[in-house]
Parts: C-alpha cells; sequence; structure tokens
C-alpha cells in the first residue's frame, strides 16, 4: 500500500509540476543557466509528463490488486476428501 501512495503521489507531482511556474524558477536554473531553455521545452514537459502518467497508472493498478486480491487457498494441507482418505 505504501509504493501504491508513493507512486500515486510521484506521478500527479509529474504530471502538474511541468505545466507551472515553479518549473521555470528552480535552483537548477540558477546554478545552470543552459539548462532553462531545455526545461522551458513544451516536449521535455511533456515527456515529464507522459512519465508521470505512467507513474501515475503503475501506482493505481498497484492499489487495485491489494485491494481486489483473493486470499490463496492453504495447499500444505492435503484435500479431506482425497483418494487415500
Amino acid at each position: 500500500m505504501l509504493v501504491a501512495a508513493y507512486l500515486i503521489e510521484a506521478g500527479i507531482l509529474l504530471i502538474v509540476a511541468p505545466w507551472t511556474r515553479w518549473w521555470q524558477h528552480n535552483v537548477f536554473v540558477d546554478v545552470a543557466p543552459m539548462i532553462a531553455e531545455v526545461m522551458a521545452n513544451r516536449f521535455v514537459r511533456g515527456g515529464v509528463s507522459g512519465i508521470g502518467l505512467i507513474t501515475l497508472l503503475g501506482g493505481l493498478r498497484d492499489l487495485a490488486a491489494a485491494f481486489f486480491a483473493r486470499p490463496q487457498a492453504d495447499v500444505s494441507a492435503p484435500p479431506a476428501d482425497g483418494p487415500w482418505s
């Protein structure tokens, strides 16, 4: 459940963050100004959002698997109505 929660949160952040004002005004752009042009590119923003969408879908898949998992049968005990009972 914690992995699913992490993936969902990281996915939402990666989908939304490239389209906010914070994306262009961060410490990495201040340290290396040549990165600013790459980070402003819409294809880069779309790529990061795409990775976020994949991460979000992975988290939702893990969450669905946790909620809809069937209990496993105990295979260590022999069946009661077997041929040798």
